[in-house]
């Protein structure tokens, strides 16, 4: 199995992406093609001691910033870190790309570079993400702020797949994100996706309230780009603040530091649970091969988590099974 990594996507590129492709060299027993500057990355590997196993560097002068054009990986900066690992997926060098870097890049290369799987209107991010509960599926997170109804129905045959043979979710539960659980809420995409659904061959379970989504009340939570990417950077930030809260709460004085060794158990196990690096990024959905959008922020950790993500997809075949799905609804 071998993984393409966009060794300079992201905020902590390129020590972190290379220390986190190593443990996932360890862990998965994958291969890794970095794509970067040759120099750069073994110059990072030398100041930081880092022993380079079952990794191929392809040497890549040009990088992708957060800041640059989406379409530039098309056109202006085809030949960057992000460009050429697009290119090698899509001449089969390798299984999969993780790449941390700009969103937008990354979703116009999947779409175009990749390309859609037949029948698929529109690729999304999926973000797996944790609850109450369960892990459950936020999509889309960013790649289409606005959608016809048709899209988010898709959204919804595409998550239910990942859960289910991806999870192993029995009978993924689907909700549409509104500002109501009544059927009669909701702008007029909404409305006329809720009525799509209500037809699906998956389990479509309604409409869910904002403040229901951490309490894992649904599996799969379909959305339009726009308003999944507010729930998934508010959901993030709600859950730091809170954390630090707590921190603070028990750093305050030596009764509330002896009080911590109490439930610090409880609250490591908590965090752990609310953490996003447990699952290191989202895969767009829609797409021929198996995509990951690591976080832009990611550490060693979470890279590793978003290469395990691609392994899933590899593993478990899910591209087939969407084709599969696909191929039933366009005959």
């Amino acid at each position: 199995m071998k993984i393409i990594v966009d060794a300079f996507g992201g905020d902590n590129a390129p020590l972190e992406i290379i220390k986190g492709s190593m443990l996932a060299v360890d862990e998965y027993g994958v291969d890794i093609i970095l794509c970067g500057d040759e120099d750069k990355i073994n110059r990072c590997v030398k100041d930081n001691n880092i022993v380079l196993k079952n990794t191929e560097i392809v040497d890549v002068k040009g990088v992708i910033e957060m800041t640059d054009d989406a379409k530039s990986v098309l056109k202006e900066k085809a030949e960057s870190s992000m460009g050429v690992g697009f290119k090698l997926l899509n001449e089969g060098k390798g299984d999969a790309f993780v790449s941390a870097g700009n969103t937008g890049a990354v979703t116009v290369g999947a779409t175009f570079i990749t390309k859609r799987i037949k029948g698929v209107k529109r690729p999304c991010i999926a973000s797996v993400m944790p609850s109450a509960d369960k892990p459950f599926m936020l999509m889309d997170c960013g790649a289409n702020a606005e959608c016809r109804p048709e899209f988010l129905y898709q959204f919804g045959v595409m998550g239910s797949l990942y859960m289910k043979n991806i999870l192993k979710v029995d009978n993924p539960r689907v909700a549409l994100a509104n500002n109501g659980a009544e059927e009669t809420k909701g702008t007029p995409v909404v409305k006329e996706a809720y009525e799509l659904m209500k037809d699906a061959d998956f389990n479509f379970i309604g409409n869910i309230e904002g403040r229901q989504i951490p309490y894992g009340d649904a599996d799969v939570v379909v959305a339009d780009g726009f308003t999944g990417n507010m729930i998934l950077k508010t959901y993030e930030g709600v859950a730091k603040v809170l954390m630090d809260g707590i921190k603070g709460i028990f750093k305050k004085n030596i009764f509330t530091m002896l009080c911590a060794v109490g439930v610090g158990g409880g609250i490591k196990k908590m965090k752990k649970q609310f953490d996003y690096k447990e699952y290191g990024g989202a895969a767009l959905l829609g797409v021929k091969k198996p995509v990951i959008k690591a976080h832009g922020s990611s550490d060693a950790r979470s890279f590793k988590n978003a290469i395990k993500q691609a392994v899933w997809f590899l593993d478990y075949n899910l591209i087939n099974e969407i084709e599969k799905a696909f191929e039933v609804k366009n005959d």
